[in-house]
């Protein structure tokens, strides 16, 4: 990737985006005015710029003040059209699963669960709906961990001045609210019968809680870590390309430097080793995270083989790794089996603030990373690793098939499980986000942010849409299905019963097309009445 010479002076503006204020969803206003650079910006060759006030490890933290940070505009813009889009299909899943439209999953016979033999696949529609809605949970819990290193940047600058301590109570209010939201939702859609309600909600809050914690934690290592090699690394040749910093008033000791003042290049080669080894954390960490998916699996992820019971007894403990459902209990996405998601977010966060990366520089780095994940899941095929469904592939194509059954049809190709996610699904979904940021990345901001002003709308007020839509479609699915509905030759996955619903493409396609029509003015009108709030407010939550 290369660099902007300068920042973007020349780049012409945008127009205002549905909600420019300070905000806890957007990538876009509030970070532009206030993050500066990172610690490891190269200093330029030529030494010009302003000088620090100190070249002591403390320059390894004010380096963050050499010059204002601005985030290129397709780099702001990028985020909130992807979270745009997967709202829209978002919408889509839900929307069959509220008019029963087809079973919920690509399988006809199971919702990609770990382990869990598929004796016959989807309709096609379906299939390829289902396939493309699987972006959503991953994009989602990614860009909340890119989002958590916008905002802590953006709070802990000069000017916000943000403490640990008010960072952390931010992180776990939020988490609350989320957590709040889901089990109010929950119980008003099972009618006060559920207890525990977590059908994405939860598991981000507990995520978003933990990549929080981890972005102050890495923070501060890698400052602790740059300090520390400040002592340890031998010196390079071009460390005395330039004379150190000195403070004022502080005179040269022999041989031109001063006790406890490292030279400016020095402290720049040991913040960039510090921020490149906590990088190499934080990828490690994202793997680690997404492999034990397929570790904790009682069966290993294997079909025909009695599960290992390993499984803990207590329902607390089992909420983390394990899917639950109980008579007051439902939840599908265990927090811990989706944090990987947004490690890799933060991972990202961090990359894409480091330096004013050119448009060009951000697109082809989105693209690699899609092309890259892409391989990784191209290979759990061939060589058939990171799979929850070995030996599960039992529809008709499979009778009689030789070899490797993820071969045997485009359909078990891409077939992936869901519930958790394994390294198939984490590659396969993480890929398609990537092509997406470089599809969004590569449009001219202002061509951007007009052509997809609809999604920007939708992806600064995700957790509004989210809750409206909810209710929105499941309350226009009753009168959808008592005008067209009729016996479906599938299950009801809440109540197990014969399924009632619509499966008239038109009205499937419709309904969805009337719930985002209806969504579409209100959440201009949250977004309006976000910007009278303080920034600060519970309300930008939503």
């Amino acid at each position: 990737m290369e660099d902007h010479d300068s920042a973007t002076a020349d780049a012409a503006p945008i127009p205002l985006q549905p909600d420019p204020a300070v905000q806890e969803t957007t990538f876009a206003a509030d970070t532009a005015a206030d993050l500066v650079l990172l610690e490891h910006e190269a200093i330029p060759e030529n030494g010009s710029g302003p000088s620090r006030t100190t070249a002591s490890y403390g320059a390894i933290a004010s380096l963050t003040s050499l010059k204002p940070h601005t985030p290129s505009p397709s780099r702001a813009l990028a985020p909130d059209l992807l979270r745009g889009l997967l709202m829209l299909l978002m919408a889509l899943d839900h929307n069959a699963l509220a008019l029963h439209t087809w079973p919920h999953g690509t399988a006809y016979n199971t919702s990609e669960l770990d382990s869990v033999p598929v004796t016959a696949w989807n309709r096609p529609i379906a299939y390829v709906i289902r396939t493309i809605t699987h972006f959503c949970a991953p994009g989602f819990t990614f860009l909340l961990g890119m989002g958590v290193v916008y905002f802590g940047r953006s709070r802990t600058s000069e000017r916000l001045n943000w403490g640990v301590g008010r960072m952390i109570r931010h992180f776990f209010l939020r988490a609350a609210v989320l957590v709040l939201v889901s089990e109010a939702m929950g119980f008003v859609a099972s009618e006060g019968k559920a207890w525990f309600f977590n059908i994405v909600l939860v598991a981000l809050a507990v995520d978003y809680l933990v990549a929080g914690l981890m972005w102050l934690a890495v923070r501060g290592v890698e400052r602790r870590v740059a300090g520390g090699l400040l002592k340890v690394l031998p010196e390079d040749e071009g460390d005395e390309a330039r004379r150190p910093l000195l403070r004022r008033g502080l005179s040269e000791g022999e041989g031109g430097r001063v006790e406890g003042v490292a030279p400016d290049r020095a402290i720049i080669r040991a913040a960039d080793v510090s921020w490149h080894a906590l990088n190499v954390a934080l990828l490690g960490t994202a793997g680690v995270t997404i492999w034990w998916n397929v570790w904790l699996s009682p069966t290993g992820g294997h079909c025909g083989i009695d599960p290992v019971p390993i499984l803990p007894d207590s329902v607390w403990v089992r909420f983390w790794f394990y899917g639950l459902e109980g008579p007051h209990v439902i939840s599908g996405f265990p927090p811990m089996a989706w944090l990987s998601f947004a490690v890799l977010g933060l991972l990202y966060g961090r990359i894409i603030l480091a330096r004013s990366w050119s448009a060009p520089a951000i697109t082809a780095g989105n693209a690699l990373a899609g092309a890259a994940f892409s391989s990784i899941f191209v290979l759990t095929r061939l060589l058939r690793f990171g799979n929850l469904s070995e030996g599960c592939l039992q529809a008709p194509e499979h009778i009689g098939h030789i070899g490797n059954p993820y071969l045997a049809s485009p359909a078990s190709f891409f077939y992936i499980t869901k519930y958790p996610p394994d390294v198939a699904f984490w590659a396969f979904t993480m890929a398609g986000n990537f092509f997406l940021l470089a599809l969004f990345s590569a449009i001219p901001p202002r061509i951007a942010s007009k052509a997809f002003h609809v999604l920007l709308v939708f992806g600064t007020s995700a957790l509004f849409f989210y809750v409206v839509h909810i209710f929105m479609l499941f309350g226009s699915a009753v009168v959808v299905i008592a005008w067209l509905g009729h016996n479906m030759d599938s299950k009801d996955p809440w109540t197990g019963e014969p399924s009632y619903g619509v499966d008239q493409l038109w009205a499937y396609f419709g309904n969805w097309a009337l719930c985002l029509a209806t969504l579409y003015p209100l959440c201009r009108w949250y977004g309006a009445f976000k910007k009278t709030r303080e920034p600060d407010s519970i309300w930008r939550f939503f």
